[in-house]
C-alpha cells in the first residue's frame, strides 16, 4: 500500500479508541506487568505513546516543513514516560492520550500537506535524511507496534497457564527462548 494521508489518519485516529476498549478499567495486574527485563507493560506504553506525541511526530514535522534539512529533529527520550506518568492512573493516561492525540490529528489536518510537502526532508539526529511521508508512516507503524506489545505484554500474563497451547500462541516466546 502506497502512503495516503487519510488512511494514515485513519489509523493514528483509533489508536487511543482500541487502547481504552482494550485497557480501560483492567485491573493493574494487566496493564501495569510487562514480559520481560527491559520490556514496557501496557501502562508503560501508553505514557511512552503521550510522550510521543507531545515531543515527537508533530514536532518533527514541523521541524521538516520549517527548516527542512538545514535543522536537525530534536532528540527523543524514550524512556521520559518513567517520570511523566509517576502517580498516574491508567484511566489517566487513556483520557489524556485521547485528548492529546485528538488535538494533534486537528493539527495534522489543518497542516494541509500537498505532495511537495510530504516529500520535504528533515534530519533524524541517529538516522540521517527522511522525509515528512516517511516521519508520518512511522507514527502510524509506531502505533501499530506499541499495540501488539501491549498485547503481548498482556498475553505473557498467562504464559504458564495455557498448557500445551502454547505450541500454537505464537505471541507468546517460545520455549527455547524462555
Amino acid at each position: 500500500m502506497n502512503f495516503d494521508l487519510q488512511r494514515t489518519i485513519e489509523v493514528l485516529e483509533r489508536t487511543p479508541v482500541v487502547l481504552d476498549s482494550l485497557l480501560g478499567g483492567l485491573s493493574d495486574p494487566w496493564v501495569t506487568n510487562n514480559y520481560g527485563e527491559k520490556t514496557f507493560s501496557p501502562y508503560d506504553v501508553v505514557g511512552h505513546l503521550i510522550h510521543a506525541d507531545r515531543t515527537n511526530w508533530m514536532v518533527r514535522l514541523h521541524v521538516i516543513l520549517e527548516s527542512g534539512e538545514a535543522e536537525p529533529f530534536p532528540e527523543f527520550d524514550r524512556y521520559a514516560m518513567y517520570e511523566a506518568s509517576k502517580g498516574k492512573t491508567i484511566r489517566e493516561l487513556l483520557e489524556a492520550f485521547s485528548s492529546l492525540r485528538a488535538g494533534k490529528l486537528k493539527e495534522l489536518r489543518a497542516l494541509n500537506l500537498t505532495e511537495e510537502l510530504l516529500d520535504r526532508r528533515g534530519i533524524h539526529p541517529a538516522l540521517g535524511t527522511a522525509t515528512a511521508r516517511q516521519l508520518l508512516s512511522t507514527w502510524v507503524v509506531h502505533d501499530l507496534g506499541h499495540c501488539h506489545q501491549i498485547v503481548k505484554a498482556m498475553a505473557f500474563q498467562y504464559r504458564d497457564n495455557v498448557g500445551p497451547w502454547a505450541a500454537y500462541l505464537t505471541i507468546l516466546p517460545s520455549q527455547e527462548s524462555a
